[in-house]
């Protein structure tokens, strides 16, 4: 079975996201969407909500999995987990830039390759961030967000 790692905060998760993880599906096995907490960063979902919501939006999605990724290096969970591959969206050049060095750090830690998927160009412009500043100050962004996250960010 060949297994990959989707990783990622997903506060919330978006279409960007959602899109990744339904390519991602289409080319390994299982895709495990772990979801991952710093502590030194500021959630507007706490771990738990976050996990129901990335449930919830991608359920649709055969061969997906949702589960906390815990404490500790990502490259360190992939092993344990028997992923051969992490996968990571990349929206920018910026991005890819950002992405490189912690790819080749992953690979010398536990050999784990990771498989860059260009965004889809209607959600370039996409981040958990922007989505939430958006919606704070009152904008629709019904259409970058699933039904279950668009809910969440009304409540």
């Amino acid at each position: 079975m060949h297994r990959a790692i989707c990783p990622g905060s997903f506060d919330p998760v978006h279409n960007g996201h959602v899109a990744v993880v339904a390519r991602a599906a289409a080319l390994f096995d299982e895709v495990v969407v772990a979801v991952s907490t710093n502590p030194h960063k500021r959630y507007r979902f706490d771990e738990e909500r976050r996990l129901a919501l990335v449930e919830e939006s991608l359920a649709g999605i055969a061969g997906v999995v949702v589960e906390p990724m815990g404490a500790g290096l990502l490259a360190e969970y992939a092993a344990h987990r028997g992923a051969v591959a992490l996968v990571k969206g990349l929206r920018s050049g910026e991005d890819y830039e950002y992405e490189v060095p912690m790819a080749t750090m992953n690979r010398h830690l536990t050999a784990v390759e990771t498989v860059f998927l260009p965004g889809d160009p209607q959600f370039l412009h996409l981040s958990s961030t922007l989505v939430k500043e958006v919606q704070g100050l009152g904008g629709d962004v019904s259409g970058y967000v699933p039904a279950p996250v668009l809910r969440a960010l009304r409540d």
